[in-house]
């Protein structure tokens, strides 16, 4: 089958289409304008089905946004009044390698690299710099 005979095909699937619909209708709507208006259903019918079948499976149920805390921490002072923490959770401004002496943003390739167990937090680039890290050369915006 070649590319003639698919166009043949295809015109002959469209006159039959056209001689389908009413006869009022089909003298007012030309060909052309019925096989763009099917192909836009089918288009539109063709994602729908898609989107059913992404949700179904589980892909397509939309994400979650969890705002995470800046400091948290379990010590508690005789007053019953937490103390302040020096470095963070996972969701601070700044990470650093506890093996290491550079500090990276968390979008840096190298704050990338390091291990969930080494990473430390910290809530700015002083704090870090006040823990003895320095910034990293290769993390722009540092």
């Amino acid at each position: 089958m070649n590319i003639a005979d698919l166009l043949a095909r295809g015109k002959g699937f469209a006159a039959s289409l056209h001689d389908c619909v009413p006869g009022a209708l089909a003298a007012r709507v030309p060909k052309g304008i019925l096989i763009a208006i099917l192909a836009a259903l089918g288009i539109v019918a063709s994602f729908g089905v898609g989107l059913l079948m992404g949700r179904q499976i589980g892909q397509g149920s939309g994400f979650v946004v969890e705002m995470l805390p800046l400091a948290t921490t379990s010590a508690m002072s005789t007053t019953g009044k937490s103390a302040a923490a020096t470095a963070l959770p996972r969701g601070g401004q700044v990470v650093a390698s506890k093996n290491g002496s550079r500090y990276y943003l968390p979008w840096c390739g190298g704050a990338n690299r390091i291990s969930t167990v080494n990473k430390v937090w910290f809530s700015s680039k002083k704090s870090a710099e006040a823990a003895g890290y320095t910034p990293a050369a290769n993390c722009k915006g540092i």
